[in-house]
């Protein structure tokens, strides 16, 4: 069974940084494409950022410019790389493995002064 483990949320103030990590328990995570999603309180889980097996990378149009996605296959990695947080990107992430359909536990990141 492929788990996912998060790791990196918190709470910071806006316009801060955090990275956010997800280590990938299966072996073939290097020819699997990765995503991360989100789900605020109340609101509908969405898709944030998402890269394929090659380096393709797509974003949601509001973190574009600010949210980096990037893979490191040695180390089975996917991180999120999240800058100049506004309050509206407070929310859970989820890590997401299309290819397995499986989800990570979640890392709440809370953008607030």
């Amino acid at each position: 069974q492929v788990q996912l483990v998060e790791s990196g949320g918190g709470l910071v103030q806006p316009g801060e940084s955090l990275r956010l990590s997800c280590v990938v328990s299966e072996r073939i995570f290097s020819i699997s494409a990765m995503a991360w999603y989100r789900q605020a309180r109340g609101k509908q889980r969405e898709l944030v950022a998402a890269i394929t097996a090659g380096g393709g990378t797509n974003y949601l149009d509001s973190v574009k410019g600010r949210f980096t996605i990037s893979r490191h296959n040695a180390g089975n990695t996917v991180y999120l790389q999240m800058n100049s947080l506004k309050p509206e990107d407070t929310a859970v992430y989820y890590c997401y493995a299309p290819s397995f359909r499986a989800w990570g536990q979640g890392t709440q990141v809370t953008v607030s002064s």
